[in-house]
């Protein structure tokens, strides 16, 4: 057995507690290791010495490299101490603190068993109940529609559905969501994620000069209440776009540091090396190379009560549903940590949804963010259906190796995406391919996470990367492609199914395919879909649940199939 291969975490996503007597325990291996059966042996910690409980642990989740083996733990004691034990080739092994050992002395277990010593009801990351159904649809306000046309548009500077350049406005504003909550509902969309609203001289809104008023180019802070009424009347959640990791030069705080410099009150809310603020060369930290969107020194605690009151004044005065936290990497733990306990205090089901392009795991322990925009999916699925970087096997291994970055409430708070306004839009990275697309988005239905679609992704609209990735809507219904867009909405309505908001999951590829299995005590619903360029057969297994490309036995190139099987209830 390849011990440089196991590794297991207390008090991590290898041992995570889901409630107050339930522990989720994780153990990895060699991939390669020909291992018979792994085992937890555990009790409380001041018992293990004399009397101990075993479970088998199932083998679940494979990589490249690593298999994955779990167990829950149904407790009486909330405080755990464990130990593993392992039979490869006959033999058994113990793996403990000390590593692996073929003997494990249980009389002085007490040195070196994993423990979680107690499981502290503060310490366990709840899940933001309504997330489980969620399914997002982010709108970048100024593209979508424009709903009040005796505003003053002297701002706008480009016909809507012309080509976007970097400063062009096309003047989609907050009435025209509110006009279409309807067509957005019958999408089987139940949650917005909307880009910046607040005040800005941007049409991206990332540059935020005032953080209490709607931007006038978008309405007004009437005309956003309204929208949240009107939205929560459908059953629709508002999540809106937090930027406090920097701000515009515009901002009346940062206007004074100019001014004044060090005499500035605010000098000490920025990052300053120098008297004042100087741009060439440039002295204070920025937002990427952006000289017009200073960094705040969210260390300082007159910023952090700023931005906290911010925060919790939209959810107060306004009842919005969450945030999603840009930048959110490069700003302190520390802020981070202080802006959970005031947000869920205001709010206990208001979801944190941070923006981090990479392993975020230090920030999603249950004291910061309850999830992130999964972007690692989303290149999961550029270099399986894209790029052509991974095969039907090579993509089930990175998606479960995905998984095992985070707790299991993390992977069901998970924003899961295909593009977004930062991105090329998917559709036109597979080459304008209809059937990709729809097979990459029944993966990221049956995901564990939320599906986010971006807008206009159901028509399809076409954008490469920034600025085109944020044209305007289509409107005009006979460009709309009526048989891709019913078959997007019929996936993005399985997720009301239960097994998608609460099923185990299982990946792997046979025959070509990638198989994609969720279930429950209830039933499962299967996924195949099929990157050949050749028809594949597939008997049926149940009543279809969604389908492209499917028929007569058969998987057609780039198809998927979802098959339904439901097990009887007893009675």
């Amino acid at each position: 057995m390849n011990e440089q291969g196991i590794l297991h975490i207390p008090d991590s996503q290898y041992c995570f507690p889901v409630s107050e007597r339930e522990v989720v325990l994780r153990l990895r291996t060699d991939r390669r290791d020909s291992i018979d059966g792994v085992w937890v042996v555990y009790e409380n910690k001041y018992a293990i010495q004399t009397r101990r409980l075993s479970g088998r642990m199932e083998r679940k989740y494979e990589d490249r490299l690593f298999a994955w083996y779990e167990t829950k733990l149904e407790l009486e004691d909330p405080r755990l101490s464990y130990v593993f034990r392992l039979i490869a080739n006959g033999k058994e092994q113990y793996y403990s603190e000390d590593g692996l050992s073929e003997t494990y002395n249980f009389s002085l277990a007490y040195f070196n068993f994993f423990q979680l010593p107690f499981i502290n009801s503060a310490d366990i990351h709840r899940e933001v109940p309504w997330m489980r159904s969620a399914v997002f649809y982010e709108i970048f306000v100024e593209r979508f529609c424009r709903g009040r046309n005796e505003k003053n548009d002297g701002y706008v500077n480009m016909k809507w559905g012309e080509k976007p350049h970097p400063k062009s406005f096309a003047g989609g504003d907050l009435p025209g969501i509110t006009q279409k909550l309807d067509y957005i509902k019958g999408l089987g969309v139940n949650a917005l994620y909307l880009t910046p609203v607040f005040q800005s001289i941007s049409n991206h809104k990332y540059d935020i000069s005032d953080y209490h008023a709607i931007d006038a180019d978008f309405g007004t802070n009437a005309d956003f209440a309204r929208l949240v009424e009107e939205a929560h009347g459908r059953g629709i959640r508002v999540v809106l776009d937090a930027v406090f990791n920097h701000c515009s030069e515009n901002l009346a705080q940062f206007q004074d540091v100019i001014r004044k410099g060090r005499q500035s009150p605010y000098y000490d809310w920025f990052l300053i090396r120098g008297d004042k603020p100087e741009k060439s060369p440039l002295n204070y930290e920025v937002f990427a190379y952006c000289d017009y969107m200073p960094k705040f020194n969210t260390s300082n605690p007159k910023v952090q009560e700023f931005l906290l009151e911010v925060a919790v004044s939209w959810i107060t005065e306004y009842n919005i549903d969450g945030w999603r936290l840009d930048v959110s990497d490069e700003v302190s733990h520390d802020f981070w940590r202080l802006f959970r306990k005031r947000v869920k205090e205001a709010k206990p089901d208001c979801v944190i949804i941070g923006e981090n392009w990479h392993d975020a795991r230090p920030f999603l322990q249950g004291d910061q963010y309850d999830g992130i925009m999964n972007y690692a999916f989303t290149k999961a699925c550029l270099d399986y259906y894209a790029f052509g970087n991974l095969d039907a096997e090579g993509f089930a291994q990175k998606l479960s190796a995905l998984l095992m970055r985070n707790t299991d409430q993390v992977n069901r708070m998970m924003l899961n995406l295909l593009d977004s306004h930062d991105t090329d839009r998917f559709y036109t990275s597979v080459g304008g391919d209809r059937d990709r697309l729809l097979s990459a988005a029944a993966v990221m239905v049956m995901f564990p996470g939320a599906p986010c679609v971006y807008y206009g992704t159901e028509l399809p609209l076409e954008g490469g990367y920034d600025p085109d990735n944020r044209r305007c809507f289509d409107w005009e219904q006979a460009h709309w492609d009526a048989a891709y867009m019913e078959k997007l909405k019929a996936l993005m309505e399985l997720r009301e199914e239960r097994i998608l908001q609460t099923g185990e999951i299982r990946m792997h590829a046979g025959n070509g395919l990638f198989i994609l299995k969720r279930f429950d005590r209830s039933g499962e619903l299967t996924l195949y879909c099929n990157r050949r360029d050749e028809s594949l057969p597939l008997a049926a297994e149940g009543p279809i649940a969604a389908q492209n490309g499917y028929g007569r036995g058969k998987i057609g190139p780039e198809g998927f199939v979802i098959f339904r099987n439901r097990i009887p209830e007893e009675e």
